[in-house]
């Protein structure tokens, strides 16, 4: 204390008085006052008070999202009141769509703290807007929070889309698109046989697609950013980041198509060689912040129809719709793997609080692991497909659900291994009567051309990036083969309906694959250098490059795929974001295991190499990674874009994923001339 009078003596009695204020003003600070850490939607105006663009939250008019705000509060006080505004107005919120939450956040322990919400919000005027909060704590103290969002204005008058499809290869670069042009169409002196399907496109354009929390996303936000217009933080979908511990509650922006469902009637489809529970399929129509929750995502897929005019679903999955009859303790813990596959389970199960119910007119939920869900599904008047025959019987049906493996399908290359009878992969996964990807696409079409109203679809080839993830060059070759089979199917679909946008791009770059030659040698020779493998013999002996690559001839067969990919002087592909790998340049004929599959630790899956840096590890040379793990990454590389239909003109030049969602937007909504 004398060191303070000391120092105040030379100043005015003013500025004392002013600095000792100042004093207790800190002092006062020092026990805490209440501040707002997280106001959402999320905007550089309260992150960084940056009122400029880019504005981080973006809406069509009308397109509903929820208000949401964290309030930290001094120790043993309460929230007594909290207000949300807009450009200075109050909000006067529907009855029961507003909540306080004070208990299970994932806050530091022994943080005071509230989290407010105001479900199901919406604006029609365009424009930036201030959103404001105003929160009372119960010793009268008052804190505000201001950040922005944009309206983005639709231009009317022009002739609206009436069918959108979006083709998502995922994982898919320009160096698949390249190479599935080399191995399925050919080059000659230089130019191509022929193009590939989604080449034909008219439009092209360049994408950016970074997440709400990184340059590199990974598929939740990589989807739901395309279909929200909003950044989505990795891991999450639909959503925005909050501090509550549910996976569930989260505050949502609505999709495009809900959006779509609720102002036009439109109807979704969801398409993929994924299991349906996926982070890209969820994308299309699930709000949770936890893309794993696969017991909860497939239920929402069903409660919430009425929300997303949801008609089609196909892919893999059905260990989340199987009933668990296992799970029977209070804790949710499992007693044991069912036979029946089934991995339901009620810590991946949801319950909705009663604002989002109330708010977006969203089922509850209900943590039912015993649920037989494909059922359920069968009894709301969906068609159920359990294989490509059961697909091809149920291709009339007005709504249509196909289930075809457990988990992940197979991929292209043992599926067409299969039907040419040289391969029992997929015998061993136990779903032998797989579809393809464009066969699937086929007949989701012909369920969602019934909607009078037209219908949102995502086509999606998953394994695109799941195989590039593992460096199985030739497995997702073929993927991209399968994956362009299906653009051709709705490419076709759109010349007969001109009133259809059809998009063809990707969420996100995997692996950093590159194109970086051919091989020097006959097959033959790469086959006996396996045997004693080295740097010297697989590297320096067989990769050539520049003008030694020439030009690579594969014989496609009249099932649209290669033969064999093991040809004489094959295409060599490496990887710029890959882990430890040992690789041969020959097709492996048995894949990677797969951990989502149910029965992956029992014979005769078990077998399979666990992980690219344990296969070919006795017949390979080691590549050693860029990162750790035993797995290619994705990389924040922009993806290529392409478009036709009506609308298409729009998707030129490069534009951020969440641009997509607003030239969609225009198209559907105000039309386009």
């Amino acid at each position: 204390m004398n060191r303070l009078a000391d120092s105040l003596r030379p100043l005015r009695p003013r500025a004392a008085h002013a600095l000792a204020l100042l004093g207790l003003a800190f002092a006062v600070g020092a026990f805490g006052a209440p501040t707002v850490s997280r106001l959402t939607p999320p905007s550089e105006l309260f992150a960084s008070n940056n009122p400029s663009p880019p504005y981080i939250a973006r809406f069509l008019p009308g397109q509903r999202f929820d208000l949401q705000a964290t309030v930290r509060l001094d120790a043993g006080a309460t929230l007594t009141d909290f207000q949300f505004a807009v450009d200075g107005v109050a909000l006067k919120p529907a009855p029961a769509t507003t909540s306080i939450v004070t208990t299970g956040l994932s806050l530091p322990a022994g943080t005071n703290a509230a989290v407010v919400s105001q479900r199901a919000f919406s604006s029609s005027k365009p424009g930036v807007h201030l959103l404001s909060l105003k929160a009372t704590q119960s010793d009268g103290q008052v804190v505000t929070a201001t950040g922005n969002f944009e309206v983005v204005k639709i231009a009317s008058g022009g002739r609206k889309v009436k069918n959108i499809i979006i083709l998502l290869g995922d994982g898919m670069g320009s160096t698949h698109r390249t190479a599935a042009r080399i191995i399925g169409h050919g080059y000659a002196q230089g130019k191509a046989g022929s193009p590939l399907a989604m080449d034909t496109f008219p439009v092209t354009g360049m994408v950016m697609t970074s997440s709400l929390d990184g340059i590199v996303t990974d598929s939740a936000p990589g989807m739901s950013n395309y279909v929200t217009g909003n950044k989505a933080a990795n891991n999450q979908e639909g959503v925005w980041p909050d501090d509550t511990s549910d996976a569930f509650d989260n505050p949502r922006a609505e999709y495009l198509a809900e959006y779509l469902h609720r102002t036009q009637g439109k109807a979704l489809g969801v398409v993929t060689t994924a299991d349906v529970f996926d982070a890209t399929p969820a994308s299309m129509g699930v709000h949770t912040s936890n893309r794993g929750n696969g017991t909860g995502i497939v239920d929402q897929f069903l409660d919430d129809r009425g929300l997303t005019g949801l008609a089609v679903l196909m892919g893999g999955g059905r260990k989340w719709f199987l009933p668990n009859t296992d799970e029977l303790k209070p804790d949710g813990a499992r007693n044991g793997q069912p036979m029946n596959g089934s991995q339901r389970d009620s810590r991946t199960d949801y319950v909705l609080p009663a604002d989002i119910v109330a708010g977006w007119g969203a089922a509850k939920g209900a943590k039912d692991a015993a649920r037989d869900l494909i059922a359920d599904f069968q009894t709301a008047g969906f068609a159920y497909a359990p294989d490509k025959a059961g697909l091809d019987a149920a291709a009339g049906a007005d709504k249509l659900l196909g289930l075809f493996a457990y988990s992940n399908m197979n991929v292209a290359f043992d599926k067409i291994g299969k039907r040419r009878g040289n391969s029992t992969i997929v015998d061993d996964y136990g779903f032998p009567d797989q579809p393809m990807l464009d066969e699937m696409a086929a007949a989701a079409l012909k369920v969602l051309s019934k909607n009078k109203k037209g219908f949102v679809a995502m086509i999606e080839g998953a394994s695109i990036d799941k195989q590039s993830h593992l460096m199985d060059t030739d497995r997702w070759l073929l993927e991209m083969l399968e994956f362009d089979r299906a653009v051709q199917v709705a490419k076709d679909f759109a010349l007969k309906n001109p009133d259809t946008l059809v998009i063809v791009t990707a969420d996100h770059e995997c692996s950093g694959a590159a194109i970086i030659g051919a091989s020097t040698k006959p097959i033959s020779t790469i086959q006996q250098a396996t045997a004693n493998p080295s740097a010297a013999t697989l590297r320096d002996g067989i990769v050539g490059v520049y003008q030694a690559s020439k030009f690579p001839k594969y014989t496609i067969a009249a099932d649209g795929y290669p033969q064999t990919t093991d040809v004489d002087y094959k295409m060599l592909i490496g990887y710029g974001a890959n882990s430890d790998r040992y690789e041969t340049w020959l097709a492996n004929v048995t894949p990677t295991q797969d951990s989502q599959q149910p029965f992956v630790g029992q014979p005769p899956l078990n077998a399979a190499p666990g992980n690219p840096a344990l296969r070919n590890a006795t017949t390979g040379f080691l590549i050693t990674g860029q990162v750790p793990g035993d797995a290619a990454v994705h990389t924040a590389t922009d993806v290529p874009l392409s478009a036709m239909g009506r609308g298409s003109a729009a998707f030129t030049g490069v534009m951020d994923n969440t641009d997509v969602f607003f030239k969609i937007g225009q198209a559907a909504v105000g039309g386009v001339r």
